[in-house]
């Protein structure tokens, strides 16, 4: 599923199977957690999420990323949070304990 920044600076929310894939990622695969710690953009773009060049993604930055469990443990809340028009609305949808209390929220 290509994505682009529609008018309006709103973000289209990911194809169900790349979000399966970031979370997948992130809650298995440390050198990918070290890739979405460092650079969002580029992590994201490689679960395959198109995300335009000057897209702003501080929704997905974290100062300290949620431990591979928590992410496991709180999936399918992300991945609805992420499929949805809400997505790139949360800052704290990846930050080490505040997935859960954030995303239940909603």
């Amino acid at each position: 599923m290509a994505t682009r920044k529609p008018p309006g600076g709103e973000h289209t929310p990911f194809d169900p199977a790349v979000a399966d894939k970031l979370l997948e990622l992130l809650s298995t695969d440390n050198d990918f957690r070290d890739l979405f710690a460092k650079d969002p953009v580029a992590a994201v773009r490689k679960a395959g999420h198109d995300i335009p060049e000057d897209a702003l993604m501080a929704c997905m930055t974290t100062v300290q990323i949620a431990p591979k469990e928590e992410i496991a443990q709180a999936r399918a809340l992300i991945k609805d949070f992420l499929t949805s028009a809400a997505a790139y609305n949360n800052p704290h949808c990846f930050e080490a304990g505040r997935i859960l209390s954030t995303l239940e929220k909603k």
